[in-house]
C-alpha cells in the first residue's frame, strides 16, 4: 500500500492524497483547486501526479473549492468513478462547481480578449473545465451520513466523523484489509474550532495507524471567542458610526460568510448592533446560506437553541442578500455608513475585488480581514502591511483601516489542533502534516515533538511513501 502527496504538499491549497492498494486500486482523499495568481498555481491546476484514468473512486473531506474545485476536470480527463461525501458537502458541491466553472470560463475569456488586443495571433486560454464537466461528475456523488461505515472495495471500508469546519465537513477514516494484516488510515481533512457558532465540535478521529493531517495554523493560538465578539463589535462602532464610513468584509462564501452574519444576528437580538445597513453581496454566499437554513442536522445545540428564539438565525430586517449585479455596484458609490460582506475572501477576485477598488483609499472605511489569505493575492498583501496595491491594473494606496481577526477562522490553531490528534499517540506510526505553509509546519511538528509525537513527516509535493 502505497500514499502519494498530490496537493496541498507545503502548500494550503489543492488538496489531493492517492492511495494505492497492493491490487491497484486507488482512492483519491479530496480533488482540490489550487487557489494564488502564482504562475505556478495555474500550471498544477493544468497537470496531475497520477492518471486521472485510473483512479477508481473519490472520498471528499468537505466542499471547500481548495479541496473539490478539480472534480469536474478530473472527470474530463477521463475519471469515471464514484465520489463520496457526506449529503451536505454534495449540496454545497452542486453550486460551489458550477460557480467555479463560471469563473473558469470568464477568466479564459478575460485572458483571451486582453491576448487579442496586443497580439492577434496570440494563443487562446481554455477553460480548466466547464459547467457541463460539473454536471457530469454531480452525477458520480454517493452521499452518506457521519458514522455509518461503508464500502469503496470489497477490501476497504470508510466511515465520516463530524470536523465542525463547515457544514457537512468531515475526517475520514480508511480501514483495509491486504491478506492478514489491516491497517486504519485517517485524513482530518480541515479541522474546525471547538465551540464556535452554527456547527458542532470536532470529533476525534478513530485510533490509527497512519494519519494525514492538516497544519494551517500550527503556528499560533486564535482569540477567545469573548474577546472576538467584543473587538468586531468595537470595529463596527468605530467605522459605521464614529467615521460614518464602509466596514468591507471579503470573506468565503461558504462558512465564513455564515459564521460572520450569525454574529451580527446575535448582535442585532440583543441589542448591540448599530442601526446600519448589512449587505451579502455574493450570489454563491446567497446559495450558500440557503443550503446552510437546508441541513439542521449539522448544526450545534447553541444553534437549535437559538432558533426557538429566532427562527431565522441568518437574517434581521437591515441585513440584505444580494445577488444582482448593478445593486452590487451600486453598493460602491453609497456615501452612507454600511457593512459589506462579499466574496473572494482572498480579495483576488469576485464582486469583494471591486468593493476593495474602489474602498481602500478612502480613511474613514475598514478592511477586515477574517480569515487566510495566500501570500500574492491582494488580502496577502494586505496581511503583510502593503502601503500600496495593485487592482485591475491601477496602484491604489492603501488609506483605508485595515483589521485582522484571524479568530474568525474555521481552522483549529496549533493547541486544537494537538487536542484533535493527542488519542492517536499510542498506536500511530507516522504523522504527515499537509495543508500549510512550510515554515509553519516546521513549527507545528516541533510543537507536536515536544508533546510526544514522533514519525513526523512534511511531505514534498508528488512524494510518495509505502505503508507497511
Amino acid at each position: 500500500m502505497k500514499v502519494k502527496f498530490c496537493g496541498a504538499a507545503r502548500e494550503v491549497t489543492g488538496s489531493a492524497h492517492l492511495i494505492t492498494l497492493k491490487d491497484g486500486y486507488t482512492i483519491l482523499l479530496d480533488c482540490g483547486l489550487f487557489q494564488g495568481r502564482h504562475k505556478k498555481m495555474a500550471e498544477w491546476n493544468r497537470h496531475w501526479h497520477f492518471n486521472p484514468k485510473e483512479v477508481d473512486c473519490v472520498v471528499l473531506s468537505h466542499g471547500h473549492i481548495d479541496h473539490t474545485g478539480r472534480l469536474p476536470k478530473l472527470y474530463k480527463d477521463g475519471f469515471r468513478g464514484k465520489v463520496y461525501s457526506t449529503h451536505a458537502t454534495r449540496s454545497l458541491c452542486s453550486i460551489m462547481l458550477l460557480d467555479s466553472a463560471m469563473i473558469q470560463e470568464r477568466d479564459a475569456k478575460y485572458h483571451n480578449k486582453r491576448a487579442r488586443r496586443k497580439n492577434k495571433k496570440a494563443s487562446t486560454r481554455k477553460a480548466l473545465y466547464n459547467q457541463g464537466d460539473v454536471n457530469k461528475v454531480m452525477g458520480k456523488f454517493v452521499g452518506l451520513g457521519y458514522e455509518d461505515w461503508f464500502h469503496v472495495h470489497p477490501k476497504v471500508r470508510v466511515r465520516f466523523r463530524d470536523a465542525g469546519h463547515i457544514l457537512g465537513s468531515a475526517s475520514v477514516t480508511l480501514e483495509i484489509k491486504e491478506g492478514r494484516k489491516t491497517r486504519r488510515i485517517g485524513f482530518s481533512g480541515d479541522i474546525g474550532r471547538p465551540n464556535r457558532p452554527i456547527l458542532r465540535d470536532p470529533l476525534p478521529m478513530d485510533e490509527v495507524d497512519y494519519m494525514i493531517c492538516e497544519s494551517t495554523y500550527g503556528d499560533k493560538e486564535h482569540s477567545a471567542p469573548p474577546a472576538e465578539s467584543a473587538q468586531f463589535l468595537k470595529i463596527i462602532q468605530e467605522t459605521c458610526v464614529e467615521k460614518q464610513g464602509k466596514l468591507l468584509i471579503p470573506a468565503f462564501s461558504i462558512g465564513r460568510t455564515q459564521e460572520v452574519v450569525h454574529m451580527l444576528d446575535q448582535m442585532e437580538t440583543k441589542g448591540l448592533l448599530p442601526k446600519i445597513p448589512v449587505f451579502v453581496d455574493s450570489p454563491l454566499a446567497v446559495s450558500g446560506t440557503e443550503i446552510y437554513g437546508t441541513h439542521p442536522e449539522c448544526y450545534d445545540n447553541a444553534l437549535n437553541q437559538y432558533i426557538l428564539t429566532d427562527p431565522n438565525p441568518f437574517g434581521f430586517n437591515r441585513l440584505t442578500y444580494n445577488r444582482d449585479l448593478e445593486v452590487s455596484k451600486q453598493l460602491n458609490h453609497r456615501k452612507d455608513a454600511c457593512i459589506i460582506i462579499s466574496a473572494s475572501g482572498m480579495m483576488n477576485a469576485g464582486r469583494a475585488k471591486h468593493h476593495l477598488s474602489n474602498s481602500i483609499e478612502y480613511k474613514k472605511n475598514t478592511v477586515l480581514v477574517v480569515g487566510y489569505c495566500s501570500p500574492e493575492t491582494p488580502g496577502g498583501k494586505l496581511r503583510a502591511g502593503a502601503e500600496k496595491i495593485r487592482l485591475f491594473g491601477e496602484e491604489k494606496k492603501v488609506k483605508a483601516r485595515i483589521e485582522i481577526m484571524d479568530s474568525f477562522s474555521a481552522h483549529a490553531d496549533r493547541t486544537e489542533l494537538l487536542d484533535f490528534v493527542k488519542n492517536q499517540n499510542r498506536k500511530l506510526r507516522k504523522l504527515f502534516l499537509v495543508h500549510g505553509n512550510y515554515e509553519k509546519q516546521k513549527q507545528f511538528k516541533g510543537y507536536l515533538e515536544k508533546n510526544g509525537f514522533k514519525n513526523i513527516t512534511i511531505p514534498n509535493m508528488g512524494e510518495e511513501f509505502v505503508l507497511d
